[in-house]
């Protein structure tokens, strides 16, 4: 009996959980708008995927640094000679016989003398030394996995692999963290792999590989991966939980003016088709932002991530013509683009419908979707959207070049979303905004990307998606934005646009802050959303809000709940129901210097017993930075009320959260 009424309680609980999720019908006075708002756009800037992201330890593994870039071989180029005890020998990179075309450059050891001259504290061999990205961040007891591909010239070699903390005075050898040894005897390539598991915790580790006999032998693709990864897919957890406690519901990638080129040319342009399959087989590449990424994280990972997530796909492709910045093209009054000659677009075409079929295909039908299933995921990944080009200049050129590729991939796939681009600078009154605008209309886009980094005072002001036309078939995207700084005002100034964006969430579909990440001395840009170092991210003022907008996403907008007393610009207010999840979000914003009182009546929402209240607050220069973080929410649960006042304390934001 009592079995039985504990397997009762079991299922009336599991009942009324299923029917507390129910949709709900929303109550009259609201205007539908899109619950997609908040999602994130990642660019590979300030060292945001190597050293970032991805949480591969070993800076440039694959030996694909262009010396001429890096000073020469050595520290620059991330790797250094070790030779314990005064052994010897030398290092080549070479370029004959590699693994695989796409990563053609390998490391040669010759070494001369592998025994000790000094008393070294017992330490031999000669080879590399790898330092990460600013030291090897490692935990006592973790486990690491390392492997290497070796490829022996002459007599088997012993190769001893270890994780130190590097000597710091003469006649002092390094501290052993870790080790382990192979016997390579191969004269082919081969993949090594062990595990290390080091003895204590150390920020500042180095990874060396040592060759403890004379000859010569080939080293490539080196890595040192935690096995603690975010869902076990190769991103670093903090960074990737960061992103998830933001609740975004896309991701835009790989960037940004990553896709088509920027100052260097349309040469360097991103193609998707060399960041999958094995690690070996990617094709490196010097990016827009002047240093080198291994492609460690690409498409295949971009779209895992996005599927561990609950994020819509939101990929990026050049459309056959570069950044207008390209060649020195900034600030020039024709500013410059590299085009693909028009005989040459299909091959851009393909590119587009080929990612197509790789991410959504039947393996059994598409040798492209094969590739995906090959790479560990059978099912489609359910690509909707698909974005064509970057805030390029509307010019002639890329009319022509974008209506090519745009009627071709549509006429194959129908069912894709395709998101354009109103050029950069997309303010209105811009020429480049009209254009795109003239050309979406002229197409029937179904969405416009627009961009733009303003002064708080712009955030503070600007209110232009009220004046949008409602009987435009395109929709906005607004796929880059932040206001010039990071202080609590800027974060507050977002704040109110993005109620103004809600309001006006029939025309605006989606929004990105950019740039997402940057690594402590490694910023090729500022403001950003969340700054990191080896050990933690530090999330801005910015982040947070834009958390609360993560948060409170909903499928109706109710703009007569609130009334705040003596309103100004400075103060704004929304309310958001989201009927799947049956929840009611209140969020009010007060960017002045004065206290101000809102009016809230919620009589027609069927409020439950619990609220939880949130509220960002400070003094407007407050900063969030690498030394103190004294701006994050404070929550506490509350009593919900039908009618009642707020007090809004001067520079904060409020947000309150029901259950229905």
């Amino acid at each position: 009996m009592k079995k039985r009424n504990i397997m009762l309680a079991v299922l009336l609980t599991a009942a009324l959980g299923t029917f507390a999720q129910k949709p709900m019908s929303a109550p009259k006075g609201g205007k539908a708008i899109s619950d997609q708002l908040i999602g994130i756009f990642f660019e590979d800037i300030s060292s945001s995927a190597d050293g970032g992201l991805y949480a591969e330890l070993i800076q440039n593994g694959s030996f694909e640094y262009n010396p001429t870039e890096r000073d020469g071989w050595g520290p620059g180029t991330a790797w250094k000679i070790s030779r314990p005890g005064h052994s010897l020998g030398f290092m080549e990179p070479r370029m004959d016989n590699p693994i695989h075309p796409n990563n053609p450059t390998y490391m040669r050891l010759h070494t001369e003398r592998a025994k000790q001259y000094y008393d070294y504290n017992g330490w031999t061999g000669f080879g590399i030394q790898n330092d990460g990205f600013d030291g090897i961040s490692v935990k006592g007891g973790d486990k690491y996995d390392f492997s290497a591909f070796f490829r022996n010239l002459d007599d088997a070699k012993q190769v001893r692999v270890v994780l130190v903390v590097p000597a710091r005075g003469w006649g002092q050898g390094p501290k052993l963290l870790a080790e382990t040894t192979f016997n390579v005897g191969d004269k082919s390539w081969k993949k090594y792999e062990a595990t290390l598991t080091p003895t204590e915790d150390c920020t500042n580790a180095a990874l060396q590989i040592l060759v403890l006999n004379k000859g010569v032998m080939d080293v490539d693709m080196v890595s040192l991966m935690p096995q603690d990864t975010y869902m076990g897919h190769g991103l670093r957890k903090d960074l990737a939980q960061a992103l998830a406690d933001l609740h975004p519901k896309f991701m835009r990638f790989p960037g940004g003016c990553v896709v088509h080129g920027g100052g260097d040319g349309f040469w360097d342009t991103y193609r998707w088709k060399t960041t999958i399959g094995p690690k070996e087989q990617r094709r490196g590449l010097k990016n827009t932002w002047g240093y080198h990424q291994s492609m460690g994280l690409g498409f295949f990972e971009y779209f895992q991530f996005c599927e561990d997530l609950g994020m819509d796909p939101l990929p990026i492709l050049p459309c056959g013509v570069s950044c207008q910045g390209t060649n020195g093209g900034w600030g020039m009054k024709d500013q410059a683009q590299d085009v693909v000659p028009m005989s040459e677009m299909d091959e851009w075409v393909d590119e587009a419908i080929d990612l197509i079929e790789w991410a959504n295909g039947d393996p059994a039908t598409n040798k492209w979707a094969k590739m995906r299933a090959d790479a560990g995921h059978p099912k489609p990944f359910n690509l909707k959207y698909l974005g064509l080009g970057n805030e390029e200049r509307i010019s002639p050129e890329f009319i022509e070049r974008f209506k090519y590729i745009y009627e071709r991939v549509t006429k194959a796939h129908p069912e894709i979303i395709i998101v354009g681009t109103a050029g950069p600078g997309s303010h209105p009154g811009n020429p480049d905004l009209d254009n795109g605008w003239k050309l979406a209309e002229e197409i029937g886009m179904p969405i416009i990307d627009e961009h733009y980094y303003e002064p708080r005072d712009y955030f503070l002001s600007k209110r232009q998606y009220d004046n949008y036309p409602r009987d435009r078939k395109t929709k906005v995207y607004l796929g880059e934005y932040a206001a010039k700084d990071k202080k609590l005002i800027d974060a507050l100034a977002e704040g109110l646009y993005l109620l103004h964006v809600e309001r006006n969430g029939d025309v605006v579909c989606m929004t990105s802050y950019a740039p997402l990440f940057a690594k402590k001395n490694a910023t090729n840009w500022n403001p950003d959303l969340i700054y990191f170092d080896n050990e933690r991210p530090y999330p801005t003022c910015s982040y947070y809000v834009q958390q609360m907008f993560g948060e409170s996403a909903g499928q109706y907008y109710y703009g007569d709940c609130v009334t705040i007393k003596d309103a100004t610009e400075l103060q704004g207010q929304s309310v958001i129901l989201n009927v799947k999840t049956r929840k009611l979000y209140v969020k009010v914003c007060n960017a002045s210097a004065d206290e101000k009182t809102a009016d809230i009546n919620l009589s027609r929402f069927p409020l439950k017993k619990t609220a939880t209240k949130t509220v960002l607050a400070g003094q407007p220069e407050d900063e969030n930075n690498f030394d103190q973080q004294p701006i994050s929410p404070k929550r506490e649960q509350v009593k919900p009320q039908k009618k009642f006042q707020l007090k809004l304390a001067p520079y904060s934001m409020v947000m309150l959260e029901y259950q229905l």
